[in-house]
């Protein structure tokens, strides 16, 4: 049965390395890899990871770069983010994200307060870099 509302699906993340992207959302933020071995094993062109039972993060390989050739210019996105994406976690969560990331000496900014989302206003949020310069915010709205 299909409910017709708008969801996020997927969204597509340039990587260099996709087995160490893989492990850097599974281990520093804490995603299920999904196709990670068919991956490996080279049956499937890239790996994903989780964010929830219906989105997940698609890590492309820089290398197919060239074979971008939906929509004249995808080619030429390879390596050039998108400003970020962002996480909306429960507070436990986003706390156990916190720790994860210094525990993996991953950058993070400061702490903002009541930043305004989807949701309406975060209690906290804050930013870092995944190995590959995509930029991620995670918040938490409770």
């Amino acid at each position: 049965m299909t409910d017709h509302i708008p969801r996020l699906d997927h969204v597509v993340l340039w990587v260099r390395d996709p087995l160490a992207a893989a492990d850097f959302y599974e281990k520093a933020v804490g995603l299920e890899a999904v196709r990670l071995a068919a991956y490996a094993a080279g049956e499937v062109p890239f790996p994903s990871v989780r964010v929830n039972d219906e989105t997940i993060l698609d890590l492309m390989p820089l290398s197919f770069a060239e074979r971008m050739t939906m929509l004249p210019g995808s080619a030429e996105s390879a390596g050039h983010p998108v400003n970020h994406v962002c996480l909306s976690l429960p507070r436990d969560d986003f706390d156990a994200l916190l720790s994860r990331l210094a525990e993996y000496a991953v950058p993070v900014s400061d702490l903002a307060h009541d930043s305004f989302g989807a949701r309406g206003e975060a209690t906290r949020s804050f930013y870092f870099r995944d190995p590959d310069g995509n930029v991620f915010e995670a918040r938490h709205y409770d």
